[in-house]
């Protein structure tokens, strides 16, 4: 389960228009074959991934443009705006009278893209294919948790005395933005940024499969399982590498 609060959201940046590009969770569970379900799974989640993706390949290039400008020089009063804007929504402390580079560096390191292929199998694995109650009652397609009382729905297993729901969202495209901005910004999910800039410094796709397995060695924290978990999302990558 991947832990999200929901009692204090990120600020939104999901649109009205890209939250209704996709449309509804399809039925996935009227598809009896199999390969015909992932494809269509795959397909249909793509489309928010790309839109996530675009955005923040947007806000990676502004950022790399206030680097610039701020080795020169000072940023403008819009630049300085945008730049508070950005550490807010990334989690970034940030003191506009003393902006410098390694503040933009640490927001590089969160504003960065994630492999689709990534996304798509911990969404497979995350919601049995879009057919979880959470996927299909409440648009979470990534198992994501929140602890305000009434954000979610109430786990059927959950324990005596814990208190977590898991998250409902208003549209799969916020369960998808949700996705991405905790993976970008939680503590627990470092190891995911670091291996992401290891691959930037070698020059590698970052959109590519051999970054989807090589960032997924990060994602220990995402589940109890810890090396088990990320070893069967390997494994779902290289099993399903025809339909991503």
């Amino acid at each position: 389960m991947f832990l999200f609060s929901c009692s204090e959201p990120h600020k939104p940046s999901v649109n009205k228009a890209d939250a209704q590009v996709m449309g509804e969770l399809p039925n996935f569970a009227a598809i009896e074959e199999v390969g015909e379900k992932k494809t269509q799974f795959f397909d249909y989640l793509r489309v928010g991934i790309d839109l996530e993706n675009q955005r923040i390949e947007q806000e990676r290039t502004e950022l790399s443009a206030m680097r610039q400008q701020l080795a020169d020089g000072a940023l403008s009063n819009p630049q300085l705006n945008k730049l508070a804007e950005l550490a807010e929504r990334y989690k970034v402390s940030i003191d506009q009278e003393q902006v410098n580079i390694a503040v933009i560096d640490e927001l590089l390191n969160r504003v960065n893209v994630i492999p689709p292929a990534l996304v798509l199998v911990q969404a497979a694995n995350e919601s049995a294919w879009g057919t979880s109650r959470f996927a299909t009652e409440g648009n979470n397609l990534f198992g994501q948790w929140c602890y305000r009382e009434g954000c979610g729905l109430v786990p059927l297993s959950r324990v005596e005395g814990m208190t977590h729901e898991v998250a409902k969202f208003d549209s799969v495209q916020h369960s998808i933005h949700a996705y991405f901005m905790n993976i970008n910004t939680n503590r627990a999910y470092r190891a995911v940024r670091e291996q992401r800039d290891q691959l930037v410094d070698a020059g590698d796709d970052l959109l590519g499969i051999e970054a989807a397995e090589a960032m997924s060695l990060g994602l220990r924290s995402y589940s109890e399982r810890g090396e088990e978990y990320v070893l069967e999302l390997q494994t779902m990558m290289r099993h399903n590498s025809r339909y991503l």
